[in-house]
């Protein structure tokens, strides 16, 4: 579905086929798109969301992987010398990976067995959003979803509860301590030069289930290493994270969670 160069995370430029994500997006609003599960490896040998993975693999494990693609009519040589093409489900991952220009990284502790303990979302311009769901074995899921069914995804996976008061919400570190289920949002907004991605403007936003209570908690703008309880919580969850996606909620009726 995309070309690039060589299979080495520093592929170059892709290629999408005419009308593909057109076709994709229309295909989304009809429901979820299942892309498949990958790992690590997999993602690096094609370049796809490689700048916010932890490590790079061995040369020897990124070697298998290729084999591993290969086998599976993933990965196959393009058109000239020293290229390759990305097919099926995970060609169409790639392409909308490229398109996107921010992703929210979303990380939680007190994950379940089975239960993903991060989420990478990359928005699109169509409302549609490319959702990286990771589980404790390193296993990345892929899938494409409209808008409003990420924000729920992401909601209900997020800790939950009302809002503690700012005024109660106590010191941090030890909300976070003792937290039943807490949570890291990354929001990041980047360009791309190539096939790497550029990191620009970063928001976190802090989120700690304590004691049947939600609280929230930001970085101190004059001292980045500590944090502060976050303002304006009026808005539930679900549109605290449309708000981190730069999707703005609509207004909503007065005294709505």
């Amino acid at each position: 579905m995309s070309e690039g160069d060589a299979p080495q995370p520093e592929a170059g430029a892709a290629s999408v086929p005419e009308g593909l994500v057109d076709t994709v997006v229309e295909l989304v609003r009809t429901g979820a798109v299942p892309l498949g599960a990958y790992t690590v490896a997999e993602l690096t040998v094609v370049d796809a969301v490689v700048d916010f993975l932890e490590a790079r693999p061995s040369d020897e494990v990124l070697a298998e992987a290729v084999r591993s693609l290969a086998a599976r009519q993933l990965l196959v040589p393009g058109a000239g010398a020293d290229r390759i093409q990305v097919r099926g489900d995970l060609g169409i991952a790639v392409a909308f990976q490229r398109r996107a220009r921010s992703v929210l990284d979303a990380r939680i502790t007190g994950a379940g067995p089975g239960e993903p303990w991060r989420t990478l979302v990359l928005p699109q311009p169509e409302e549609a959003c490319l959702l990286v769901r990771i589980d404790a074995l390193g296993v990345h899921e892929l899938s494409l979803h409209t808008l409003e069914e990420t924000l729920r995804i992401v909601a209900e996976w997020l800790p939950q509860g009302p809002w503690a008061s700012s005024e109660r919400t106590g010191d941090p570190d030890a909300v976070l301590e003792a937290a039943e289920r807490s949570a890291l949002l990354t929001t990041v907004r980047y360009t791309t030069v190539g096939s790497a991605e550029i990191a620009g403007e970063t928001t976190d936003l802090i989120l700690a289930a304590r004691d049947g209570k939600l609280h929230a908690f930001t970085r101190d703008p004059a001292d980045p290493g500590r944090l502060v309880p976050r303002s304006g919580r009026a808005v539930g969850v679900r549109d605290t994270v449309a708000t981190l996606l730069d999707h703005r909620p609509p207004p909503r009726p007065e005294g709505a969670g």
